[in-house]
């Protein structure tokens, strides 16, 4: 199955940028892919100076015309979309970081909402954001069962092993990965060492320019990297082959030769 990756940096006003993601979607189907990804924070790019207060204010709810406008052209395209957004929360002045799968009819198939939060190295993502509170079960979609991730999300392996082991044979992360001494190391290491622990694709559109270090890629169970965007904006095809997913975990059976059994957490 064909899969489409953007890769690009995203503007500060979110009607420039909806214009954009649309005419990727646009290309997406022209180019006979089934499924297009996006990173995360494709709404707009919020900068340091950006309140709380004013981010809350152009927050939108999983109705609202941002979502609406691309289940519209996912749905005439027929093309499944992957992509995020900040949704409205009932916390004064916070909103979630929000990602969505949206099938190939233009209906909001699954949205999950960041439950880790980058508040680290010298960022304090909770200072505008609210995290979620639960782990969206894995969504068919015409790739496979897709678990969704966010980002930061990456650096917590129970996170990716909890979907795999609920039936993800594609793990997809929207992200938006921020510059800094050995950040894409970490970005290439993490990524590749999910597909290969938990035997599945993982897909991990990023951010570039900005604070955005780019490099969207895609890994195959093994590890291989098979797409990588490097630094440039635009849009990158991977064909994903499910069977590649049953081979590798049969010669690799690394979730069946798990020992939940003696895995509870050890009392000092």
């Amino acid at each position: 199955m064909k899969v489409a990756v953007v890769q690009f940096k995203a503007s500060t006003d979110k009607e420039t940028n909806l214009k954009k993601i649309i005419n990727y979607i646009l290309k997406a189907a022209q180019n006979k892919a089934v499924l297009v990804a996006f990173p995360e924070f494709m709404m707009f790019y919020t900068s340091s100076s950006q309140t709380p207060k004013q981010l809350a204010s152009l927050a939108e709810k999983k109705d609202g015309n941002f979502v609406k406008e691309i289940k519209k052209v996912a749905k005439e395209k027929h093309i499944e979309v992957i992509g995020s957004f900040y949704e409205k929360s009932r916390k004064k002045d916070r909103v979630y970081d929000t990602s969505f799968v949206i099938d190939k009819f233009g209906k909001l198939i699954s949205t999950y909402r960041k439950i880790h939060l980058y508040d680290a190295l010298g960022f304090k993502e909770s200072k505008k954001l609210t995290s979620g509170s639960k782990i969206t079960k894995p969504v068919g979609t015409s790739i496979g069962k897709v678990g969704m991730m966010i980002c930061y999300d990456l650096r917590f392996p129970e996170m990716s092993r909890s979907l795999a082991s609920s039936g993800s044979e594609i793990l997809a992360a929207p992200s938006a990965w921020v510059k800094g001494d050995m950040k894409e190391e970490h970005w290439l290491t993490i990524n590749k060492t999910r597909a290969i622990e938990n035997g599945c694709f993982v897909i991990a559109p990023d951010q570039v320019g900005n604070i955005y270090c780019g490099r969207s890629i895609v890994v195959d169970p093994y590890g291989k990297i098979l797409l990588d965007l490097k630094k440039k904006q635009g849009i990158g095809y991977v064909d994903i082959k499910l069977d590649k997913i049953k081979k590798i975990r049969t010669v690799l059976p690394l979730l069946k030769n798990r020992r939940v059994d003696v895995y509870p957490n050890l009392k000092v």
